[in-house]
């Protein structure tokens, strides 16, 4: 099974990255036929990475789930229950995160998604920031990375080292 999750800033700053979320995506279904995307849903990235449940109907063919993961409950999945009743298979909140103070969950489920994947989809083009932060992590754990900065060659992008 193949486990992918995304991390990005919260704002794209306009540019057109949906083309490149979904190529990315195709790239990685053609590695298994077993497929668990990791959202955490929680900026104008992670809303653009819905794009993985357009490859799901596009691919029948393959099993592919869709889970949002919140670093605590929240109430935006009562209000906007039809929007994840739509685009998601399941909303979990890691039972290790039970407990942490909210102001260190996100970066603590950014840590558990990173941990529960093979491999990230990111737009991170600063060099400060949780997505960044991620992407350190991520890079430090040897996992297969695919930086859509990079490939966008977007102008507010901070070289990263």
């Amino acid at each position: 099974m193949t486990i992918c999750t995304f991390a990005g800033h919260r704002e794209t700053w306009g540019y057109n990255i949906e083309n490149q979320i979904c190529a990315a995506i195709e790239n990685i279904l053609t590695t298994d036929s077993e497929f668990v995307f990791y959202s955490g849903d929680a900026g104008e990235f992670d809303k653009k990475c819905a794009a993985v449940y357009s490859a799901k109907r596009k691919h029948p063919e393959l099993n592919i789930k869709i889970i949002a993961v919140f670093p605590y409950m929240m109430n935006r999945i009562n209000t906007n229950r039809d929007y994840y009743e739509k685009y998601f298979d399941n909303i979990i909140v890691p039972e290790e995160l039970n407990g942490v103070h909210y102001k260190a969950a996100i970066g603590q489920r950014n840590r558990w998604l990173v941990d529960h994947c093979n491999y990230l989809i990111a737009y991170v083009y600063r060099d400060f920031g949780g997505a960044y932060t991620t992407l350190k992590y991520v890079i430090r754990q040897e996992k297969k990375i695919i930086n859509l900065a990079d490939i966008c060659n977007n102008s507010f992008a901070s070289p990263i080292r």
